[in-house]
């Protein structure tokens, strides 16, 4: 099976940049798309839709236009839920968990510290959420957990770490949360089958960042560490344009 994962940055915007074409070359049996910017309910609303494959999609209910997350699935799910416990999160649209009989797939768009770091609290107080939630899935079934984690989590996953120590993505805070979800049972799969590799996932719109490869590694596919050696292959697709995130995606044995 391939899973991908793509934060669009807008899904409306990307449409005009070859979406279509790009969601081909990947050809995903699932496919979670973070910061859909979208905000109307139902499937049959959201402006992309693909032939032989199931739409579940969350809508930010504080604002329009803000956060989001789709997943497009060649396989009927068990069991569809948008939020953490009691829909925690899903208020800002920014998780979704599909059940199939072998395991979890969660889909999320992780906030992000912002400006200043003025939400670093919520941004850690969802990081000890996700991990509580993501352990008590795995008591049952594993899991696959997958998004724009706005987190670089080590230096090789960033192009000027020392500039950006105290920078939203990158801060001790976030890093440690990180490698605490790491240590609860989950494995990095891009990092676990290229260890030395220098490849990035985002990119600023500024500075011809993704021009000079500036970027960062935020986006992640992690699993459950017993489906570690049904895992294929992990790779960032950054020949992909279209957002200023890539695509990535992981190739597992389920």
């Amino acid at each position: 099976m391939r899973f991908a994962a793509f934060n669009v940055n807008g899904i409306r915007a990307i449409l005009n940049k070859d979406f279509a074409s790009s969601f081909d070359q990947l050809n995903p049996d699932f496919l979670v798309i973070g910061e859909t910017k979208f905000s109307t309910e139902g499937p049959e609303s959201f402006p992309f839709q693909k032939e032989n494959y199931h739409l579940y999609h969350t809508i930010s209910k504080l604002r329009k236009g803000y956060s989001g997350v789709a997943i497009f699935t060649r396989y009927k799910p068990l069991s569809v839920s948008y939020g953490l416990e009691n829909g925690k999160y899903d208020d800002e649209g920014r998780v979704i968990t599909l059940e199939y009989p072998s395991f979890y797939l969660v889909g999320v768009y992780v906030p992000n510290a912002g400006d200043g770091l003025k939400r670093l609290d919520f941004r850690l107080q969802y990081e000890e959420d996700i991990k509580a939630y993501l352990t008590r899935l795995d008591q049952t079934k594993p899991v696959i957990y997958t998004g724009d984690l706005n987190v670089a989590h080590k230096e090789i996953d960033i192009k000027n770490p020392k500039g950006n120590e105290r920078n939203p993505g990158f801060t001790i805070e976030e890093r440690t949360a990180f490698g605490k979800l790491l240590d609860a049972g989950f494995v990095d799969t891009y990092r676990y089958l290229h260890p030395d590799t220098v490849k990035y996932s985002w990119w600023s719109y500024r500075f011809h960042a993704r021009e000079n490869n500036a970027g960062w590694r935020i986006d992640y596919f992690l699993v459950s560490k017993r489906l570690i050696d049904k895992v294929k292959d992990a790779e960032i697709h950054n020949e992909i344009f279209g957002s200023d995130h890539c695509p990535i995606t992981l190739d597992i044995d389920l």
